[in-house]
């Protein structure tokens, strides 16, 4: 058991404060404890000691719904609870305290929550029958963690009274389980609690699972929604709203097929139309798909040049029947002054490397999306020239210099070879990155010497990914245990030892000090030619 204090001349030497100082204490204490190690935990079971020692019951309500806010951080505190370290300053355990403080049914909620994690059966029974005769939503989540307890009092007592909290007022219990109902889902014994979560769900008002619906976390909405649709109560209105509007991409192509399959059924073209002008591709396709299956082709085959691949895949398998040819569409989309871009990347989906000539011309438009687009398209198509896709490396967007860096990584070889090098001593960001990914995959000395260079770069993501290559490649290079995979060869000239071995040393605090240590090994091992 390792709800531990901090040693008594800590507690005595820390200051008294009120109430709001001792919330956002506990608050504090819940933001480490959620990220942090046992000692973090510990801290944080001491600050609800604190606030339960005060004896206020509003103020200890609000210290627990600060924890139980958080179902993951209840689930560690729980495990923490009975193990840890046995020397230190934790040695002196805090369950002494906890049992002083939990009195049976007079006891405060925050006594009862920590009496309810204790290592002994029989005080977490106690508590169980405590949290039951003064149940409040605070101490939910801890009570549906012992319905998953491994003695079969504890949890037949916990599960009991659970039933019976559900089924006599779902609206003010199911918002407080639920969260912690979902987190054990996949607990061995946490079957129970979620059966008796989806009877409370089909026993409820429309008051209490659409408030569920419009409030709870994703997982919460997700389990409303899906038994929403199974029971029905969700009309056909709600469904195109959701489809609309939700910001849950699960429940809007759940609300959208539903809602699509509903107006097929009832012949209503005009809601497939309506949400056929969705932003949300999702739920476009759904909608032009159901528009096929009512024999509207024509309206769906006129979506040849919509933004999403799927959209268009639909789009043109309507095209196909009714003789149109998707292809020719797109070469005569593409040949005007501000194509589309679901035309630019139509033709790359339906034509041939033949048809790039008729994408070159927009490699140079003025607008950077098309140019974008059209660099996409012409790799897709096969058709990349090195030569003429190295001048367009420091176009102004960096959304350009991504596409035309992945165009060009297959060919880096064709490359002038002190193009990446220059890319990757600019000052631009995105060019830096861009040398970067063309010089990966080449000599291990030529990648080690990158990383280097792109470790101590200012960008901290750029300087961590180059950290993280240098990492592997010595792990890689130094290891002593079998593995499938060759080591990497260092094969330098002297003048390359010696630029590595300074470039080592300029990242060595960056690197960290083990990194470094077996670096400099690596480096010192190696054997440079003339």
């Amino acid at each position: 058991m390792i709800l531990g204090s901090r040693g008594s001349e800590v507690q005595t030497s820390r200051p008294a404060v009120g109430e709001a100082g001792q919330l956002a204490a506990v608050r504090t204490a819940v933001g480490d404890a959620a990220v942090g190690r046992w000692e973090a935990l510990n801290h944080l079971v001491e600050m609800l000691l604190e606030v339960d020692a005060g004896g206020e019951e509003v103020g200890a309500r609000s210290a627990l719904a600060l924890v139980a806010a958080g179902p993951s951080l209840v689930v560690r505190l729980d495990a923490h609870a009975r193990r840890g370290p046995w020397y230190g300053p934790y040695r002196e355990p805090a369950v002494r305290r906890v049992t002083e403080r939990f009195s049976g049914a007079t006891a405060g909620p925050v006594a009862m929550a920590l009496a309810s994690m204790h290592g002994d059966g029989r005080i977490r029974e106690r508590a169980v029958a405590a949290i039951l005769g003064r149940p409040c939503p605070e101490l939910m989540p801890f009570l549906v963690l012992r319905t998953g307890d491994w003695v079969k009092p504890v949890r037949e007592r916990a599960r009991a009274g659970l039933a019976l909290l559900l089924s006599d007022d779902p609206g003010v219990w199911l918002p407080a389980v639920l969260p912690m109902v979902l987190r054990l889902d996949a607990r061995l014994r946490g079957g129970f609690a979620v059966t008796q979560v989806r009877a409370a769900l089909l026993s409820s008002t429309p008051q209490v699972w659409r408030g569920l619906l419009g409030s709870g976390s994703r997982r919460e909405r997700r389990l409303v929604f899906e038994t929403g649709l199974a029971q029905g109560w969700l009309p056909s209105p709600d469904l195109v709203a959701y489809a609309l509007t939700d910001r849950d991409v699960w429940i809007r192509s759940g609300a959208a097929e539903a809602a699509c399959r509903e107006a097929v059924w009832t012949r209503r073209p005009d809601v497939l139309r309506r949400l056929a002008r969705s932003t949300r591709p999702e739920v476009r396709a759904v909608a032009l798909t159901g528009l096929v299956r009512s024999g509207h082709d024509g309206e769906v085959a006129a979506h040849l040049d919509d933004d999403a691949p799927l959209v268009r895949a639909v789009a043109r398998d309507a095209a196909r029947r009714l003789g149109i040819d998707a292809r020719e569409h797109y070469r005569n989309a593409v040949d005007i002054g501000d194509p589309a871009l679901g035309a630019i990347a139509g033709l790359a989906e339906a034509g041939s490397a033949a048809d790039a000539p008729l994408l070159r011309p927009l490699l140079t438009h003025q607008q950077a999306r098309v140019r974008a687009q059209a660099v996409r398209s012409v790799r897709l198509l096969d058709a990349v020239v090195a030569a003429e896709f190295a001048a367009l490396v420091r176009d102004p967007s960096p959304a350009v210099v991504r596409e035309v860096t992945a165009a060009l990584r297959p060919l880096a070889n064709a490359l002038p070879p002190g193009l990446p090098w220059d890319l990757l001593a600019d000052a631009r960001v995105e060019l830096r990155r861009a040398g970067y990914r063309l010089l990966r995959g080449r000599d291990v000395a030529v990648v080690l010497r990158a990383a280097l260079l792109v470790a101590l770069d200012v960008d901290r993501r750029l300087a961590q990914r180059g950290k993280a290559d240098v990492t592997r490649l010595t792990r890689d290079a130094v290891r002593t245990t079998w593995r499938r995979t060759p080591r990497p060869e260092l094969r330098i000239t002297r003048t390359e030892h010696a630029d590595l071995s300074a470039l080592a040393a300029r990242a060595a605090s960056t690197l960290g000090a083990e990194t470094s240590q077996q670096l400099a090994g690596w480096l010192a091992s190696a054997r440079p030619g003339v």
